[in-house]
């Protein structure tokens, strides 16, 4: 059988979850051929754990401008993109347009033009798009589909979902690009694609119109001066200022991080560890969005960034009774440590509440790795031998950008003040 053939985008935090599959557990049927990112030394350092941690020979590297080089020499069956999202779309369209299929880290891109030329994209070159939404593939998150879709509380009405990430994990977004929601759509759309998505293949159904409200409140340094504070830096790293400060991060403290952000920086500027209650921060912190679907079910959402622990809470209200999901998660800093504690349970219940019975908890398998063990049955069903699977979990573009068009919507409704219907944002084709 012959391998498939890949190239990399993007060789920052996300691209080792791949590469260390291609290399490793999927060498027989794949092939990792190059390396493309702005960052020469970033890409040096994916190799040098390509060859000393995974055992595997060094990829030929490309600079960003040379994307076009790569797909002409090295002749790739796909393009994986894990660069900043909001240069996905670039990638992928192009990708596309050169013949390629391509695998895309979430979320496939960041608003709603961007989104369009995507569709606009996979319609006009007939190539495919998989996002990579490995909560999808979560023992617990697999059997609530099957627990809904068998009738278990009839049919949804309603839905009420709590997501928290803690002091570690939710200031990291607030210390990086991503505290630009020109370069990451904010949280809506970086981080709720996951659960957006989630909402969407639980219930069968899509989103219709979205109101939401959201703010700074927490991270910021107009939030910090107004709790007191007087001391500020604008980087952690060898500043004494930030040498208590529990929200810092010491990219000189963590081998890994300092070969990835502190000794490439010279070539790009990008600074990994800013401070979260510095200046410039135009994201949101705190957020509440409320969405009808299609099938007339009406979602309530937050999102926290600043809370004790990680994880979600979630109910759904049917005709036939209640489902309720309880979820603790590891909590982490991206790349600053095991790939498969990003993500990874701590705890979870199901508990099913018939209208007219007695209570009932469901046992689930305990997953194994990162994002509640969805992470290795993901990667399989990308680059090994899928089996049949009655709940397709496998995530096309029509899928990233169902799920990325309530965060996109809902930031316009906070910016206007207005319910947005998702129909007049984009346009699919049949």
């Amino acid at each position: 059988m012959s391998k498939k053939r890949y190239v990399l985008v993007g060789s920052g935090g996300r691209a080792e979850f791949f590469y260390k599959a291609l290399a490793t557990d999927y060498k027989e049927t794949s092939e990792l051929l190059a390396f493309c990112d702005i960052n020469q030394t970033r890409m040096n350092y994916a190799n040098q754990i390509l060859v000393g941690k995974y055992k595997h020979e060094p990829v030929r590297t490309y600079k960003s401008n040379e994307f076009d080089r790569m797909i002409e020499t090295e002749k790739p069956d796909a393009v994986i993109v894990t660069s900043m999202d909001r240069t996905h779309h670039t990638y992928i369209i192009r990708a596309l347009e050169l013949g390629c299929d391509v695998v895309t880290e979430k979320p496939m891109t960041v608003d709603e033009k961007k989104c369009q030329q995507i569709l606009d994209a996979v319609e006009r070159t007939g190539k495919n798009v998989r996002v990579t939404f490995n909560y999808r593939y979560a023992p617990h998150h697999t059997k609530a589909r099957e627990l809904i879709a068998g009738g278990a509380i009839g049919k949804v009405t309603s839905v009420h979902f709590e997501w928290l990430l803690n002091t570690q994990h939710g200031a990291d977004y607030f210390r990086r690009w991503h505290r630009n929601k020109q370069n990451s759509g904010g949280l809506l759309v970086h981080k709720s694609t996951h659960h957006f998505d989630l909402v969407n293949f639980w219930i069968g159904s899509q989103p219709e119109s979205v109101f939401a409200f959201g703010d700074l409140l927490f991270y910021g340094r107009e939030n910090a001066e107004l709790r007191g504070e007087t001391k500020f830096y604008e980087r952690a790293t060898g500043n004494p200022i930030a040498e208590n400060d529990p929200f810092a991060l010491h990219l000189d403290k963590n081998e890994h991080l300092k070969a990835m952000y502190l000794d490439a920086e010279h070539e790009d500027g990008y600074r990994r560890d800013q401070s979260v209650f510095g200046d410039g921060i135009n994201i949101e912190d705190t957020m509440g969005v409320l969405v009808r679907y299609k099938n007339n079910a009406i979602l309530t959402y937050s999102l926290n960034a600043y809370l004790p622990w990680e994880g979600y809470r979630i109910a759904f209200n049917g005709t036939k009774g209640r489902l309720e999901m309880s979820i603790v998660e590891q909590s982490y800093v991206n790349s600053g440590g095991d790939k498969a504690l990003e993500g990874a349970l701590k705890g979870k219940s199901i508990t099913v509440y018939p209208m007219f019975g007695a209570p009932y908890a469901v046992e689930v398998e305990e997953g194994v790795g990162g994002h509640g063990g969805g992470d290795p049955v993901l990667l399989n069903d990308l680059f090994g031998t899928p089996v049949e699977d009655p709940f397709n979990r496998a995530a096309n573009h029509v899928d990233g950008a169902r799920s990325i068009l309530t965060g996109i919507a809902a930031n316009r409704s906070i910016q206007t003040g207005q319910a947005v219907n998702i129909d007049d944002l984009v346009k699919f084709y049949k």
